[in-house]
């Protein structure tokens, strides 16, 4: 008798994958075995008159493991109940590579799926934060993802709900899990769909919302009081805030100081960020590029390949150490107190994020390009939909995926600039 799925470990499922893998070969030759007993028995006197099976008789070992694979990750994905975790970008993204797994091995499952064990929590807040951040450009601001915020829209159009995909039905579940985990409610369990089929007949109320579904397949979210509070909470609780310029003391508008921060305010830049910076940025070879608050040199080493000239500037002397290390040219410095030498073909940079600090940053950084010479920055989304800085100086903006820096401790929403000096 086959052992129930969920009775079973991560390992055992392993140890069977690698069983019935091993067997695919003998159930092939078995399987001949009893295709050629069929048509004996269908042939009199030997006349073969046509296979009794019709069709394609051939059975490939190629597509039998490849099935198998499939069957053993997408197992292993409900097993660990990422459905109900992921975010629905994220179990977009799981839908595209189930398609082409890996090798099914318990390292390879530990590296695609074990983040979502450890924290659930967070990938169920990163869901609410990435739907949320679609809908209105107040929710990609940390700033202002704060309770009794006034001008947050209490109903919200999640839209694709009604239609044969998921992805709008994911949306939506990203908020009902989200506002039953902030308000320590237990997660829905099985599907929602049937919730879009009873709106459709009258607005449905449930975990202090109300439900109200259309024939064009949107949804309309309304908020009661709980809910909205719980919306704000949770996206508050995963955003965070990034630490002062100074410790004990909140940034202002007035600071003009080149005082470097005492925490540093130092987020490696994640390689998935370098690689979206780099493709817009278009970095020339032979270029001479700057990177002020070099860090370790992640952006460094991504312009050196790109045949580019690379300086740094560093103020932590250790991490200029590491750059240099890597055969970079870094200066061990302040870099607001760095003379301006206008003679750099591009400047990419990533500057402290808290309060306007940056700002000091780019204007000094901007001293430092040649006529018509590009600067790209990372940057908090408040330079964006609080501060008005983007605009200010006439610069392009783009987001960055939410959580882009949280294996570098922070989830604050963030963006890349682009300007070109006239």
């Amino acid at each position: 008798m086959e052992v129930p799925a969920k009775q079973r470990s991560i390992r055992e499922t392993v140890e069977d994958y690698d069983t019935r893998r091993a067997g695919l070969v003998d159930a092939i030759a078995a399987h001949e075995v009893a295709k050629d007993a069929v048509k004996s028995l269908c042939t009199i006197g030997g006349e073969f008159v046509g296979s009794p099976f019709g069709g394609n008789e051939h059975i490939s070992i190629k597509r039998m493991e490849a099935t198998l694979l499939e069957s053993a990750w997408r197992h292993v994905y409900r097993f660990l109940n990422i459905p109900t975790i992921a975010s629905a970008t994220d179990k977009k993204r799981f839908d595209m590579a189930l398609q082409d797994p890996p090798e099914f091995t318990l390292g390879n499952i530990s590296a695609t799926f074990g983040d979502y064990v450890i924290r659930p929590r967070f990938h169920i807040l990163k869901g609410l934060a990435e739907t949320f951040a679609t809908l209105d450009p107040a929710y990609k601001s940390h700033s202002k993802v704060k309770v009794g915020v006034a001008g947050l829209p209490k109903r919200i159009i999640v839209t694709g709900v009604g239609g044969y995909g998921h992805y709008g039905k994911d949306r939506m579940r990203d908020i009902v899990d989200a506002v039953l985990a902030v308000r320590g409610l237990p997660l829905v369990e099985g599907s929602l769909c049937g919730l879009h089929g009873d709106a459709m007949k009258e607005p449905v109320e449930k975990w202090d919302m109300t439900f109200k579904a259309f024939s064009n397949g949107n949804l309309h979210v309304h908020f009661g009081r709980d809910s909205l509070l719980a919306i704000n909470r949770g996206l508050s609780e995963f955003y965070g805030d990034v630490l002062p310029d100074e410790a004990g003391e909140k940034p202002t508008e007035k600071q003009a100081s080149t005082a470097v921060s005492k925490d540093l305010q130092y987020y490696p830049t994640p390689q998935a960020v370098v690689d979206q910076v780099l493709d817009w940025a278009h970095v020339r070879e032979g270029e001479l590029v700057l990177e002020p608050s070099c860090g370790c040199g992640r952006i460094m080493d991504a312009v050196r390949s790109k045949g580019a000239r690379v300086w740094g500037v560093e103020f932590d002397n250790g991490r200029a150490q590491q750059c240099r290390e890597k055969g970079h040219k870094v200066t061990v410095g302040n870099f607001l107190e760095q003379p301006e030498t206008p003679q750099f073909d591009a400047v990419i940079m990533n500057p402290p994020f808290a309060g306007k600090h940056y700002q000091k940053h780019i204007r000094h950084a901007m001293k430092f390009l040649k006529p018509r010479g590009e600067l790209t920055a990372i940057l908090p989304a408040t330079a964006m939909y609080d501060h008005g800085f983007v605009k200010e100086i006439g610069a392009q903006w783009r987001d960055l995926p939410v959580a882009s820096f949280a294996e570098s401790g922070t989830n604050v929403p963030t963006g890349v600039l682009k300007w070109r000096n006239t």
